[in-house]
């Protein structure tokens, strides 16, 4: 009986020891990130291997949808919109699906990325855009199928997928000038009404200058169309910081009356407390 129960340990381990063996996937993942101007681009991939097989127009047929690797859908995000071709894509995460031939590539982003495989026909209403790209033959064999980004400049970028003797790219256009001069701009005019009004707390909160403070506190409240309940609490605590009791409890009562409207009990609670320090309730 011992033997027995020893032989049935030794093969339960045997087995347990193989179910923890790794091998190396046929199509292992890979993951390239990129950025272009101040775009963040990223691809999700797999890559499949030539191994000895012919593939352009074999084991990839020509005319049919592609999913343009290996397992799941090949992946691709961007962090802003961007164009391709004459097509804007909305900043996202997309398929990118092609249909191979021997002159030129249909090239198709599809806003259905999740799952494995091509669909056998592509659904119109998911996909975001579509073109057409020419191939480059290349002279020696790309064993691993391979996607790169390449002739990178401050607006745009090329995707690049190689594999066999065949190069296919796919130029896409961020919007970096348009980045780059909203923030000129937006620095060219100065501090906004969140700077003032984050100096104006951080000045309250650590008993620095307060006379500085109720300028910028000002300053941002003249810029701010509708001021939010907490901001005007921290602009009641500011002026009866001061001594000004007579606008700390005006503004309270604002910021009381907001914070009621928009369910919030932990500002309705504190303005509510201060009002009855300040002799207002």
């Amino acid at each position: 009986m011992k033997k027995l129960v020893l032989f049935v340990f030794a093969v339960t381990l045997l087995f347990s020891v193989d179910a923890q063996i790794r091998t190396p996937q046929p199509s292992p993942a890979a993951k390239i990130e990129q950025v272009v101007g101040l775009t963040d681009v990223t691809i999700d991939y797999s890559r499949p291997s030539m191994r000895g097989r012919v593939i352009f127009g074999n084991l990839v047929p020509y005319g049919k949808v592609w999913r343009t690797g290996a397992n799941a859908r090949t992946k691709v995000t961007f962090s802003d919109d961007v164009t391709v071709g004459d097509n804007e894509l909305k900043a996202g995460t997309y398929a990118i699906f092609t249909i191979p031939q021997a002159e030129s590539w249909d090239v198709v982003f599809y806003t259905d990325y999740a799952g494995g495989g091509a669909p056998s026909e592509l659904d119109e209403s998911k996909i975001a855009a579509r073109i057409t790209a020419k191939v480059y033959p290349i002279e020696m064999d790309i064993q691993s199928f391979t996607i790169s980004f390449d002739d990178i400049t401050n607006s745009s970028a090329v995707i690049g997928i190689m594999w066999e003797r065949t190069y296919v790219g796919i130029e896409f256009k961020v919007p970096t000038d348009a980045k780059v001069s909203a923030s000129i701009e937006e620095t060219m005019a100065g501090p906004g009404a969140g700077d003032y009004y984050s100096a104006a707390v951080y000045n309250l909160t650590e008993g620095k200058d307060l006379n500085k403070a109720k300028e910028w506190m000002d300053k941002a409240m003249s810029m701010i169309e509708n001021p939010r309940y907490w901001q005007l609490r921290q602009q009641s605590l500011l002026y009866a910081k001061m001594g000004d009791k007579k606008n700390a409890i005006a503004t309270a009562k604002k910021s009381l009356e907001g914070a009621e409207a928009a369910g919030n009990a932990d500002y309705v609670k504190m303005n509510k407390d201060s009002l009855k320090e300040w002799g207002a309730m």
